[in-house]
């Protein structure tokens, strides 16, 4: 009876398993499969397109048709620098988080979790103006400014979380031989710290790349766009009949994107995991 109950609970498991992998393959695997569809439309596309083509991928790269590699390079610049700002103030702000006692501690990291609930996009407004006020307008620096704030307060609880669980003794030790509170961090927490801060570099890494509405609002000119604003305006154009061009110029975007997890996997789970410790 035990055995059986084994058997179906294992059964179920694998069929849930297996529905929930065709639920986020197939959209994929459809997009990759339209992208090489000699037709516009993806109405008529299928996984294993008949007689298919690399029309699209060439039309992307023709600067006569599309703007698609500087878009390209426009949204790697804005992902980089997202990336790099957003985790050394996350680290530096986690570690006065973690390692110091001051007033006004504890509702600090009550005021991030609550700015975690609220999105950018509920503050577009604000965002506009701000960026009008102060001539950034229509700046890559303007997206790079909003993407690194809005990424410090979760990214910042998450790495706190993480830091708690480095022995503190670790710092007294460094400090009796006469480190200071700039080189333990540097040279014994952060070391320590790599699992945390590959999570961080990927999740601030990507957001530029999926994200629309604020390049939308905030870029004006075509040569500043980033690939999804650029992607839209190019089908936009076309009345909307270039819908296998864009997933073309979408399953391009997807490379960097699994280049940088791939060279982060081995941090990733570790880092994800140890995060959500509470200190």
């Amino acid at each position: 009876m035990k055995n059986k109950q084994q058997v179906l609970q294992l059964t179920v498991s694998y069929i849930v398993i297996l529905a929930m992998i065709t639920i986020i393959l197939y959209p994929i695997l459809w997009i990759v499969g339209s992208s090489f569809n000699p037709g516009n439309s993806l109405s008529g596309s299928s996984i294993i397109p008949e007689n298919a083509t690399l029309k699209h991928y060439k039309e992307l790269f023709d600067r006569e048709q599309s703007d698609y590699l500087l878009w390209y390079w426009n949204t790697i610049k804005i992902c980089i620098l997202t990336m790099l700002f957003s985790v050394a103030l996350v680290s530096m702000t986690a570690y006065s988080f973690s390692r110091f006692r001051f007033i006004g501690r504890k509702n600090g990291l009550m005021t991030f979790l609550i700015l975690q609930m609220i999105p950018n996009f509920a503050a577009l407004i604000a965002i506009y103006a701000l960026a009008n006020l102060t001539g950034l307008l229509d700046t890559h620096l303007a997206l790079i400014l909003v993407y690194t704030g809005g990424a410090i307060p979760m990214n910042t609880y998450l790495m706190k979380g993480y830091l708690d669980t480095i022995p503190k003794e670790l710092d007294e030790s460094a400090r009796m031989d006469g480190a200071g509170n700039f080189r333990i961090f540097w040279q014994i927490v952060m070391p320590l710290a790599k699992p945390m801060i590959a999570v961080i570099s990927l999740f601030t890494f990507i957001t530029p790349f999926t994200d629309f509405i604020l390049a939308r609002i905030l870029l004006r000119t075509e040569e500043k766009f980033t690939l999804a604003v650029g992607l839209y305006e190019l089908i936009a154009d076309q009345f909307g009949n270039e819908f296998t061009l864009f997933a073309a110029g979408s399953v391009l975007i997807a490379i960097p994107i699994s280049l940088l997890f791939l060279s982060l996997q081995k941090y990733f789970v570790s880092g994800l995991t140890a995060g959500g410790t509470k200190g």
